[in-house]
């Protein structure tokens, strides 16, 4: 069994799924940069696997730094919960480990997660064979408790959500825009995206609007789109706005 003192890997959960994978995976890479070198960073887009990542260090120090800040601390508006992984990421042993032994390691993480899918599949067969014959598998999902509630970390009470990882809803801010852009110009920019309504100025102040959709779907393909699309001189930044 491997030593926690060995494990460079922090595992989150309970992050916002309806965020594209790129998206996601660099905002948590540039979280977790702030306490260690990240060497990698693990999502995926199966259905098990939804809403859950890896964050691999170059070192164990470093992975349970972040665990003590970052745990409950809100990206794309939902606490993370973070926690020190079970095992060795492969990247850990792959950087730190002979060939040899990466093979090894990736041989016997293999028959775990075969031994795993056969444990699971004699439950699902046992349940079904309590239920008696005919019946239909239980779909229900499963009742979780609700946090009781997360620790403020210094981040995030320093600042709260930050704008780049506030969660996805049909409205877009838009800064650094040229003083010279008015409704219609922005409107060529944003109006190519599906579900598009409206564009709105703030009276008084020059260089940011707000960019109306409506659907949440369409602010978030304008977004991916536009986000750091220099107008004038230098990029503009498109966010959520803040609800």
């Amino acid at each position: 069994m491997t030593s926690e003192t060995s494990i460079s890997t922090v595992y989150i959960q309970n992050l916002e799924e309806r965020v594209k994978l790129e998206s996601l995976t660099e905002a948590l890479r540039t979280v977790f940069s702030e306490f260690g070198n990240v060497v990698d960073v693990v999502a995926k887009k199966n259905l098990k696997a939804k809403g859950q990542a890896f964050v691999v260090f170059d070192d164990p120090e470093s992975a349970r730094s972040a665990i003590e800040e970052v745990d409950g601390f809100e990206l794309f508006g939902k606490p993370m919960k973070v926690a020190l992984a079970r095992s060795r990421s492969d990247k850990t042993v792959e950087i730190n480990c002979s060939q040899e032994e990466f093979e090894s390691h990736k041989r016997h993480r293999q028959a775990e997660k075969d031994k795993r899918k056969a444990l699971e599949a004699a439950e699902e067969q046992r349940q079904l064979n309590k239920r008696g014959p005919g019946a239909a598998p239980d779909s229900r999902p499963a009742k979780t408790a609700r946090p009781s509630g997360l620790k403020s970390t210094s981040a995030a009470a320093a600042g709260g959500v930050l704008d780049e990882f506030l969660p996805p809803n049909k409205i877009l801010f838009v800064q650094n825009l040229p003083e010279d852009y008015d409704i219609e110009a922005l409107t060529g920019v944003f109006g190519r995206f599906e579900g598009f309504r409206e564009v709105r100025l703030v009276p008084g102040r020059r260089g940011i609007a707000f960019v109306e959709y409506e659907a949440e779907q369409g602010a978030i393909t304008a977004k991916e789109n536009t986000a750091g699309m220099s107008l004038g001189e230098k990029p503009i930044k498109v966010t959520y706005q803040r609800q």
